[in-house]
């Protein structure tokens, strides 16, 4: 009940009676009085005054099950919410979880990671009040081929999450990076448990940079936060939300046919490498080519001087700019 208090009173944006609290939510004046008292504790600024009610003056800076839960303006995509103050990896907690039962739309949230993993089990660096992780858990009923795919429809909807919580136009470095400025702003990793031709759970991770932060030396010139971006605080539980809600519809599309054809023109817009020069850092020997965006599959076309069209999948190989990371 507190989070359904918190958007409530978030709504109102005005003073609400104990009485109306108490019809609404069909509790006694005990029940919100107590609530009210464990919001408090939690670090929400809450006022009370006689013959008025309950008004909610600030939330401090709240991340917390609560505060993401009053925010969710979804169907099923973050319901429920499992929140953590630390965890080994988001990732890793959400596949215990899918194994253990829990369904569609269960988001996992961290304020820490002690072992956060980026694509090829590369280190994510993911200290505690600075940034946002969180994965969510699917149970999907399309073929393994269809799961890359997954990621692409996560970067659309952080984007859109992005843009939709302060404003910063972000733009896709394929597969799984989220840019602003050249810089990088989130990575996301996409897992799957399968048995033979069937997916038994996925699960779709995703690490934004939120606040002002000194990153490690070795990203310090290609990362960038979001709060440097546009000056100003960002909530995490909000843009987390915004997060949520862009990936219900998107994958409601997604799935639909099981490719990216409604997507296309939308991602599309948004690859940073479109019409430039790339690199593909290919096993058998990387080589160079013009990226001419992603088609229906997730593949990435690359035209090579000979004027013929490669497709790139991105479990194979990575691709970056010719003159830096992006």
């Amino acid at each position: 009940m507190k989070s359904e208090i918190l958007s409530f009173l978030r709504e109102r944006g005005d003073y609400v009676s104990g009485q109306e609290l108490c019809e609404h939510f069909g509790v006694s004046r005990t029940a919100v009085w107590k609530a009210i008292g464990q919001l408090k504790k939690e670090g929400y600024e809450i006022e009370a005054v006689q013959n008025r009610g309950y008004q909610l003056k600030g939330d401090g800076d709240v991340f917390g099950r609560h505060e993401l839960e009053s925010r969710m303006e979804t169907r099923w995509a973050g319901h429920p919410v499992f929140y953590y103050e630390s965890v080994d990896s988001t990732n890793q907690q959400a596949k215990r979880s899918a194994e253990a039962g829990c369904g569609q739309g269960t988001l996992i949230v961290a304020d820490m990671q002690t072992a956060g993993r980026g694509r090829r089990g590369k280190a994510w660096s993911s200290p505690p009040g600075t940034n946002a992780y969180f994965t969510l858990i699917l149970k999907p009923e399309y073929d393994p081929d269809c799961v890359s795919m997954v990621t692409l429809v996560m970067a659309l909807a952080v984007a859109e999450g992005i843009r939709a919580a302060c404003g910063v136009r972000a733009g896709i470095k394929w597969p799984n990076d989220i840019v602003a400025e050249g810089k990088k702003l989130c990575g996301m990793l996409t897992e799957m448990s399968m048995e033979r031709d069937y997916v038994h759970h996925v699960v779709v991770g995703a690490g934004i940079n939120v606040r002002r932060q000194e990153f490690a030396p070795e990203i310090a010139r290609t990362a960038v936060s979001l709060e440097q971006l546009c000056g100003k605080k960002i909530s995490r539980a909000q843009l987390i939300a915004h997060v949520m809600k862009a990936f219900e519809e998107y994958y409601g599309r997604f799935e639909q046919e099981h490719s990216l054809a409604g997507l296309l023109e939308q991602y599309n817009a948004l690859l940073v490498s479109r019409d430039k020069e790339v690199c593909v850092l290919d096993p058998k020997g990387e080589y160079r080519g013009i990226s001419r965006g992603v088609n229906a599959h997730g593949e990435l076309l690359v035209e090579l001087a000979d004027g013929s069209v490669t497709e790139v999948y991105a479990g194979e190989v990575s691709v970056r700019g010719i003159y830096g990371y992006v």
